[in-house]
């Protein structure tokens, strides 16, 4: 039976370049990404990589890679995250995230599962929700 557990987190850091020629759209871009996690995910300064397709200015869709360190409802250990999401104009975030199969370590060995959040522009802190299971 899946276990659900919640928290918030902030973007620690935030370093994003353009790939693309600026005369090109769609616009491709890459952004390197630290969080820190609270709550049922306890992780400081995650690693974070995204691939950002800007189909306008201000809105687009990402996918990226996280690797959280930390503890999960007090289990310690490592996973990887893999996210999708889009970004609308008025600065709003909605993003799906899965445990990539065989990242956990530590106590978190043969974890499984979904998560998402949404995240407001302006807004420092972003509650997400992780569904999941242990092996």
């Amino acid at each position: 039976m899946p276990v659900q557990t919640s928290g918030h987190f902030t973007f620690a850091n935030w370093e994003e370049r353009t790939l693309t020629p600026s005369e090109v759209s769609p616009k491709l871009a890459h952004a390197t990404v630290t969080n820190a996690f609270s709550g049922g995910i306890e992780a400081t300064d995650t690693t974070c990589e995204y691939t950002i397709v800007y189909v306008t200015e201000k809105t687009g869709t990402f996918t990226g890679m996280e690797v959280l360190a930390g503890r999960l409802d007090g289990r310690e250990g490592t996973f990887v995250a893999e996210e999708r999401g889009s970004f609308d104009a008025d600065g709003t975030v909605h993003c799906t995230f899965e445990i990539v199969p065989g990242s956990g370590t530590g106590e978190l060995d043969g974890l499984r599962g979904t998560g998402s959040f949404t995240a407001k522009h302006g807004e420092p802190s972003v509650p997400y929700t992780f569904d999941y299971d242990l092996d």
